[in-house]
C-alpha cells in the first residue's frame, strides 16, 4: 500500500511537471514565431498618421496665405495703405501747431517731421505772394489742384501744390501721399520737400525743376534736343519707372497712372525728372475724368476694358513717350492708340526712318534708331504680357547713352533676348 501511494504521488508530480514544460515550450514557440510584430505595426501606423496630419496642416497654411495675398492684391483700398505707418491716423485733421500729421512733435529748430519739412499756411502764402496768378506754373495732375512757384523762407525755390479738398477721402489720400512720397528718394523723381496740414489747408511742396516739360521742349525747341540728349532723357524716364516698380520702399510696386511728356520735367542740364507720381496710390482712376484727350492716348489698351493699372500699363505709357522722342510729335488720337498705327512702321527698318523728327536732321546712327524703335515696339504691344520689364528697357538704353559715338554694344543684345526681333 505504501509503495502504491508513493508511486501515485510521483506520477502526479511527473504529470504536473510535464504540463508546465509543454506550456512553456508552447509559449516560447509562439514568441519565436512573432517577434516584435505588434510594436512595429504601431510604429508604422503612428508615423503614417503623423505625416498625413503634418501635410494637411502645411497645405491649409499655404492655402490661407495664398488667399490672403490674393485678397490684398485685388482690393484697391488696401493696395497702398499697407505702406503707411501704423501710427498714422487718417481720420483726424491735426494742425501744425501741435506737430505733424503723424502726431509727433516737430524736430527742434528744423520744422521737420520724418525727413520732410512741415510748413504753416502763412509761410507758403508769403512764398507764393498770396498764391498770385503770376506764380501759377500748372495744375497738379487732376486739373483743379494748382501748382505755384514759390520762394521758401530759406531762399529755396519750390513747386507748391495747393490741393482741393472734398471730405475725408481726400484727407486720407493726402496722408497716404505724404507718407509714401517722403520715402521716395531718387534723382529721377521730383523730390517732396515738405507739406502743410494747417487747419483746413492741405499743400505739398516739391523741388522746383524750372526748365519746362519734355512736351514743351519737343513742341517748341525740338532742335535743342539732339539724338544723344533724347536718349539720355529716355534713360532717365526709364530709370524713374524702374525705381517705382522695383526699388521704392513699398509693399507692392508703385504705379504712375499719368506717365506722359507733360509730367516729365527737365532741369538746366536737360536731365529728366518724373513728377505728379503722388497720385499713383489709386489704380482705378477713370481716364476720362479731369484728363485731356492728349493724356488719354498714353493709357494701355487693356485699361479701357478692365479699369486696372499695372506696371505693364506704365511700360505702355513709356513706349508712347519714347515714340514722342523719336517723332517729336505728341499723340492726340484717343480712338486710335499709338500702338495700332505705329507698330507696323516701327518694325520695318526702312519705314522707321520716315517717322523720325525732322529736327534731328539725320544726325543719328541708323543702328541706334532701329534699336530704339524695337524697344518702343515692344513697349506698346497690345498684349501686356509681351511688354518688357522696365529693368530690361534700362539695360538696353544704357549702351546708347554711355558712349554717344559708339554704334554697337554687347549690352544692346540683352533686350532682344527677351523680346522678338523687328521684322524687316
Amino acid at each position: 500500500m505504501e509503495v502504491n501511494s508513493n508511486t501515485s504521488t510521483v506520477g502526479t508530480k511527473n504529470h504536473t511537471h510535464t504540463q508546465h514544460q509543454l506550456q512553456s515550450e508552447e509559449h516560447k514557440h509562439h514568441h519565436y514565431e512573432h517577434p516584435h510584430f505588434p510594436s512595429k505595426t504601431v510604429l508604422v501606423i503612428t508615423i503614417t498618421l503623423t505625416s498625413l496630419i503634418l501635410l494637411l496642416a502645411i497645405s491649409l497654411i499655404i492655402i490661407f496665405i495664398l488667399r490672403r495675398l490674393k485678397s490684398s492684391t485685388n482690393n484697391p483700398s488696401t493696395r497702398f495703405i499697407a505702406s503707411t505707418t501704423p501710427s498714422t491716423n487718417f481720420n483726424s485733421s491735426p494742425e501744425v501747431k501741435g506737430g505733424c500729421i503723424y502726431g509727433e512733435n516737430l524736430s527742434r529748430g528744423t520744422g521737420k517731421c520724418r525727413g520732410v519739412q512741415v510748413f504753416r499756411y502763412k509761410e507758403l502764402e508769403v512764398a507764393t505772394e498770396g498764391f498770385s496768378e503770376g506764380n501759377v506754373i500748372g495744375n497738379g495732375g487732376f486739373g483743379f489742384d494748382l501748382m505755384y512757384r514759390g520762394v521758401l523762407s530759406d531762399g529755396t525755390l519750390g513747386a507748391i501744390k495747393l490741393l482741393g479738398r472734398e471730405g475725408e477721402q481726400d484727407e486720407r489720400a493726402f496722408r497716404i501721399q505724404v507718407d509714401v512720397l517722403s520715402r521716395l528718394k531718387s534723382p529721377y523723381l521730383v523730390e517732396l520737400i515738405g507739406y502743410c496740414a494747417d487747419q483746413e489747408h492741405r499743400l505739398l511742396v516739391f523741388e522746383y525743376v524750372g526748365n519746362g516739360t519734355l512736351q514743351r521742349h519737343l513742341e517748341k525747341e525740338g532742335e535743342s534736343l539732339d539724338w544723344w540728349k533724347r536718349m539720355r532723357i529716355a534713360l532717365d524716364c526709364a530709370r524713374a519707372l524702374e525705381f517705382l516698380h522695383e526699388h521704392a520702399a513699398a509693399p507692392t510696386p508703385l504705379i504712375h497712372p499719368h506717365f506722359n511728356s507733360s509730367n516729365l520735367l527737365l532741369d538746366q542740364n536737360l536731365r529728366a525728372k518724373l513728377s505728379h507720381f503722388g497720385i499713383a496710390f489709386s489704380h482705378n482712376i477713370n481716364p476720362h475724368t479731369h484728363i485731356s484727350t492728349t493724356t488719354t492716348a498714353y493709357f494701355a489698351p487693356e485699361y479701357e476694358s478692365t479699369g486696372e493699372l499695372t506696371t505693364k500699363s506704365d511700360v505702355y505709357s513709356y513706349g508712347v513717350v519714347l515714340l514722342e522722342l523719336l517723332t517729336g510729335r505728341v499723340p492726340v488720337d484717343i480712338n486710335r492708340p499709338p500702338g495700332h498705327h505705329a507698330l507696323p512702321r516701327l518694325t520695318n527698318r526702312e519705314k522707321v526712318e520716315e517717322m523720325v523728327d525732322p529736327a534731328l536732321r539725320g544726325k543719328y546712327s541708323h543702328k541706334d534708331l532701329v534699336q530704339v524703335a524695337a524697344i518702343a515696339a515692344m513697349c506698346i504691344q497690345p498684349e501686356a504680357d509681351y511688354r518688357p520689364l522696365m529693368t530690361d528697357v534700362v539695360q538696353s538704353l544704357i549702351p546708347l547713352v554711355r558712349n554717344p559715338y559708339s554704334i554697337t554694344s554687347s549690352n544692346s543684345l540683352r533686350f532682344h533676348k527677351h523680346t522678338s526681333t523687328p521684322s524687316r
